[in-house]
């Protein structure tokens, strides 16, 4: 089956196009353009005006990568939500003509589950306690009972929208999070700073407001070590609190903030420690792509799970956990 996924929900549009069979993913193209500023961050109008007038050349260069014929895609899906509203609009809007214009089955799929999906196959993670660290989206997750289940989550802001305010405070364009993971390494001093975990759940606005005054009279290397550290640590401990908890032995670090060195650095020691493996999937699928929304749309199609155009409507607020996964199978887990 080769299924073509549209991804908008944020600064990123994508068009990605996938095959696959029993579980099996072949990425034949994974292409998009993304928004990006020398100053300040997302300006959700603007991106969803930058997503419109690159839309077709993705979508066109995306088909061309993959080497294939437009009969040969048997469904559409799209990034349903959660996500900046006027930004899915536009990738809901490319779907549906797509979907249309081939005559095949539109698919909408959750954005950061089809996160979670991907990295599973490309990993080989069976059954992990996933941490989820995005722009907008912190949580650990683990499926239980049905459902991708949320354990923990920020309660207010998201680790990647903490590291680009900080960054927009300190004359860094967006995203920020790969230049103050650069600076991290280079920093000699931990700065002291809040560390606020509130049982399986974050905080981070106490964080960055003390950071963005500690900078006015601290290096700046040693500010970004500092703030990363403490952020990460919060994150750390509570996938290796839902790590006990659950008995699981497996961690699959996902979301564009996985693609941090030193996060990668923190939970892989934490796995050591308690004998769990953690996994990283290759950073073009841990930023927002278009691969993983084509293939969680392949996954529920083998399943018979389609969306109706009246269905097709975005939902910038869906969670993780409303949705049903019914295309998990037990026995696919292993304790």
């Amino acid at each position: 089956m080769i299924v073509l996924g549209i991804e908008s929900t944020a600064h990123t549009f994508g068009c990605g196009i996938v095959s696959g069979k029993k579980g099996e993913c072949k990425i034949l193209a994974n292409e998009k353009a993304s928004f990006v500023t020398e100053e300040g961050g997302i300006h959700p109008s603007k991106a969803a005006d930058h997503h419109f007038e690159n839309a077709e050349e993705v979508v066109k260069r995306a088909v061309e990568t993959a080497g294939i014929k437009s009969k040969e895609i048997e469904a559409v899906a799209f990034s349903q939500g959660p996500g900046l509203g006027p930004c899915l609009k536009v990738g809901a809007v490319t779907a549906r003509a797509i979907s249309l214009a081939l005559d095949k089955p539109l698919i909408g799929v959750n954005h950061c589950i089809a996160h979670v999906e991907i990295g599973k196959a490309l990993t080989n993670s069976k059954n992990p306690i996933v941490c989820y660290a995005s722009g907008a989206n912190t949580q650990i997750i683990g499926f239980e009972n049905g459902r991708y289940r949320v354990y923990g989550e920020t309660l207010d802001t998201g680790i990647g929208n903490l590291l680009d305010t900080y960054g927009r405070s300190q004359g860094i364009g967006f995203p920020a999070g790969p230049v103050l993971d650069e600076m991290y390494f280079k920093g000699k001093k931990l700065v002291e700073l809040p560390y606020s975990v509130k049982g399986m759940d974050l905080v981070f606005s106490g964080l960055l407001t003390a950071a963005k005054n500690k900078a006015k009279t601290e290096k700046k290397e040693d500010m970004a070590y500092s703030l990363l550290h403490n952020a990460f640590a919060m994150l750390t401990e509570i996938t290796e609190r839902a790590l006990a908890h659950t008995e699981k032995k497996e961690v699959l670090l996902t979301g564009g903030v996985a693609a941090s060195k030193a996060l990668q650095q923190m939970m892989t020691k934490m796995c050591e420690e308690r004998n769990a493996e953690c996994f990283v999937p290759e950073r073009s699928v841990c930023v927002d792509n278009a691969a993983m929304i084509a293939w969680l749309g392949l996954v529920m199609r083998e399943n018979k799970l389609e969306t109706s155009l009246g269905e097709s409507i975005v939902l910038p607020k869906q969670r993780t956990d409303d949705v049903d996964a019914v295309w998990v199978k037990y026995a696919d887990f292993a304790k």
